[in-house]
């Protein structure tokens, strides 16, 4: 599936590009417009990159708490420390691995959603960002033809960015 976005400043312009579109024989059930009155970002399917973020550190969290929780009982066997005289020998040795997974939970935050943050979003962000800056964003989603001919409609309402993407059909 072949993906075209093009920004374009104002409504009318918008609609103006929907209607060329609509004049040039293009499917209007694969096209959209999304912006203010119109279908939004979340409505359409655009990704939240902080959504996604939240998504790869639960992820994380998930696998790197058990590691955490098992390099710090192996770090505590291995060491002999005895930093918790109170706990006995058993306690240290399960203290080291709850600290280890705390451990494991601080990065599995940090990372993953650092992470999930800079990959997840791609370049929804920018879009959405168009979108709150009160833009609109003419998309078409078809045939490489389909989105061809879309594209040298769009051009002639001189958009601030047109841009294409691919996706693999799932």
């Amino acid at each position: 599936m072949n993906y075209l976005v093009a920004v374009l400043s104002d409504r009318i312009e918008a609609e103006a590009a929907y209607s060329a579109l609509e004049k040039e024989g293009l499917p209007m059930k694969q096209v959209a417009i999304l912006g203010r009155g119109y279908q939004t970002a979340d409505e359409y399917g655009l990704i939240d990159p902080n959504e996604q973020a939240r998504k790869q550190a639960m992820r994380m969290v998930i696998w790197l708490v058990p590691f955490g929780f098992a390099a710090g009982t192996t770090f505590s066997l291995i060491t002999g420390l005895n930093t918790f005289a109170w706990a006995g020998e058993f306690g240290n040795h399960f203290i080291g691995g709850i600290l280890g997974g705390i451990s494991g939970a601080m990065g599995g935050t940090f990372v993953g959603g650092g992470v999930g943050l800079v990959i997840g979003g791609g370049d929804a962000l920018p879009y959405r960002n168009r979108l709150k800056a009160g833009k609109y964003l003419v998309v078409v989603k078809g045939s490489e033809a389909l989105t061809r001919l879309a594209t040298r409609t769009l051009y002639q309402f001189k958009p601030e960015n047109i841009q294409g993407y691919s996706a693999p059909e799932s």
